[in-house]
């Protein structure tokens, strides 16, 4: 079988998409729906709180996922999250559609930011646009996740709840767009030339990445006087492949015109933008290279020629890239200048470069869920997403967090815990020995209960208050290689001997409160310790004691046993059995008996002897 052959036969297989991992997510609705697409939206999931609703007219959206919403009110914390279960080291392509068409009969549209994995996305700010408020929007971006769980969280402005209406997120190819390089792909314009808007949730069009295509016809600033929308539905070759799958319709339309073409895109200033343009020679006509030439301006600087059938033919999907840094305007100006022939254009797209924030160390943030678990944490503190991301947002409520390394940062530590009468009941979770950059910790005046756990000692805590709750067990001596100078233990129903150096704390300048804990023991203005009982258990001279009497019973309950065995072996030796000492005696009677006959019979036998 020839190769040709077998491409023609197998050309699905070949270029099929091969990442499967989907969710679309109707927010706020607690069913499963399908839309007019044949797309199935699951019921609202993996959301960490909030409430529901539906917006105030309905009727007026055309797609059932666009008219429920989860809003997250303070109740629930200034910080709330979706979670969502992925692949470690994968790359995702995430969709939100934002609403709020009056749903609390406020008229007052939220203000509020939302991040990924960390790193803030996009900000909403009241007053939004009227149209904005009623119709609502889609936001989508590319983001590599790895460690299993894609983070996009919701930051409240002020007091105001942050809403969403419909979220999805699609695995991707990770090469796909360059990789990103460490970036987070923002779409701020994905434009499709010479046609509508299309793609998934807007038409039956395939797009595998889930991307939607907006007509490009409000973002050309030059009047359509000399623009010529051309079409074809030839098959266009090099598409639908990796990295990227872009889709053949992408190619099959364009805007075509023998002057310049300019588009403006609106963006934010001090940020780098990724654009990456679309071209496919659709002009039967054109068949040669240098029939079509055409120059690419970004604000004015004449960044490439392109020569669409040089480089790929006709009838061939052909893609260009081009980074702007640094941009220092609001506007992003591109032209594409005729040099030879007309200009054709089918699509440009345009990202925003988000660099990664900083984030917590992995093993830190373990250890602060553990103890979010263990304390109970209630949902109004808003424990969610990373504790310490981004930075631009307040950390967790009653955690500080600083960078790692001062002068070359590469991620963020927790170095205070603050959560004094806050009414939580747990006790501390054993993974807190992983917060190795611990400076204070503050759990004064709560009701939790259980033993201190042995990891709580680390060389930077200097201040531990735990005074005012249950805890029980003894103070462990890891606290001992901390740099303490205040420790707060009172009232609790702690018990045991105290450290000597711990003590030692008061007598350098230090503070330490160990009263209303009757079981302590051993240092100045507490009992003395029981020479047999100390920290909740036996005293190592308990110990040697019971290990002494224990050797001592033993040996006397040997000895004990070795007599009575000797005395047993003397009885059966020398002594003779009480049957045995009688058939003697009746033998000794017989034996005396017979002796007396004898002699009488030898008396008689003499009488009658002739003398």
């Amino acid at each position: 079988m020839s190769l040709i052959f077998f491409l023609l036969l197998f050309p699905l297989t070949i270029f099929s998409f091969p990442y499967k991992l989907k969710y679309h997510i109707d927010c706020g609705n607690p069913t499963s729906t399908t839309d007019a697409y044949n797309t199935t939206w699951q019921a609202d999931t993996f959301y960490t709180g909030g409430s529901t609703s539906t917006v105030s007219e309905p009727l007026h959206f055309h797609h059932p996922q666009e008219k429920t919403l989860r809003y997250f009110p303070l109740s629930s914390g200034k910080k709330n999250c979706y979670v969502i279960p992925v692949p470690s080291l994968g790359r995702y392509y995430v969709r939100t559609f934002i609403v709020y068409d009056n749903y609390d009969g406020k008229l007052h549209a939220p203000s509020f930011d939302v991040s990924v994995e960390g790193n803030l996305v996009f900000s909403w700010r009241s007053p939004w646009d009227s149209k904005l408020a009623r119709d609502g929007a889609y936001s989508d971006l590319f983001v590599t996740v790895e460690d299993g769980e894609l983070d996009l969280c919701f930051y409240s402005i002020a007091t105001d709840p942050p809403v969403i209406g419909s979220l999805t997120v699609i695995q991707i190819d990770p090469e796909a767009y360059g990789g990103g390089n460490g970036n987070i792909l923002v779409n701020y314009g994905r434009l499709s030339s010479g046609s509508g808007q299309w793609g998934p949730g807007f038409s039956n069009d395939k797009d595998d990445f889930g991307r939607s295509w907006q007509s490009d016809r409000d973002f050309r600033s030059n009047s359509d006087s000399g623009i010529r929308v051309v079409g074809n539905h030839e098959k266009i070759s090099n598409t639908d492949r990796s990295p990227n799958y872009f889709p053949m319709k992408l190619y099959q339309t364009g805007v075509m015109s023998a002057k310049v073409v300019e588009y403006s895109l609106d963006v934010d200033a001090k940020m780098d933008y990724l654009l990456w343009f679309h071209f496919a020679e659709i002009d039967s006509s054109v068949t040669k290279p240098g029939q079509r030439v055409f120059d690419i301006l970004v604000n004015d600087k004449n960044v490439t020629r392109i020569d669409i059938v040089k480089n790929v033919g006709s009838f061939a999907a052909y893609d260009w890239s081009y980074v702007v840094k640094n941009l220092s305007s609001t506007t992003l100006i591109v032209q594409f200048v005729p040099v030879v022939g007309s200009v054709l254009v089918s699509g440009i797209e345009n990202y925003a470069l988000v660099p990664a924030d900083l984030s917590t160390i992995p093993e830190q943030v373990i250890a602060m869920r553990s103890l979010k678990d263990s304390l109970r944490i209630p949902g109004r503190m808003g424990w969610n997403g990373d504790p310490c991301a981004p930075t631009n947002w307040d950390a967790w409520e009653g955690v500080t967090c600083r960078p790692n390394n001062v002068s070359n940062s590469t991620a963020l530590v927790i170095s205070q815990i603050d959560l004094g009468s806050q009414g939580l009941r747990g006790y501390i979770s054993e993974q807190i020995y992983l917060l190795t950059d611990l400076v204070t910790l503050n759990l004064s005046s709560n009701s939790l209960e259980g033993r201190l756990p042995s990891g709580l000692g680390h060389k930077s805590l200097t201040t531990l208050d735990l005074s005012n709750n249950q805890f029980t067990g003894s103070i462990p001596d890891s606290l001992t290689t901390s740099s303490l100078k205040l420790m707060i233990l009172n009232g609790n129903l702690l018990e045991g001997r105290v450290p000597e150096q711990l003590y030692s704390i008061g007598v350098h300048g230090g503070e330490i409160d160990l009263s209303g804990n009757k079981g302590l023991c051993g240092v100045p203005s507490l009992p003395d310790c029981s020479l047999i009982w100390e920290n909740g258990g036996l005293s190592t001279g308990g110990k040697i004691a019971i290990g002494l009497s224990c050797f001592l019973f033993v040996a006397l309950l040997l000895f004990a046993i070795i007599c009575f065995i000797r005395r047993r072996r003397h009885d059966y030796d020398f002594a003779l059995p009480h049957e045995l000492m009688s058939l003697s005696a009746k033998r000794n009677r017989y034996q005396r008996q017979k002796s007396l006959m004898v002699l009488e019979m030898e008396s008689q036998h003499a009488k009658f002897t002739p003398s």
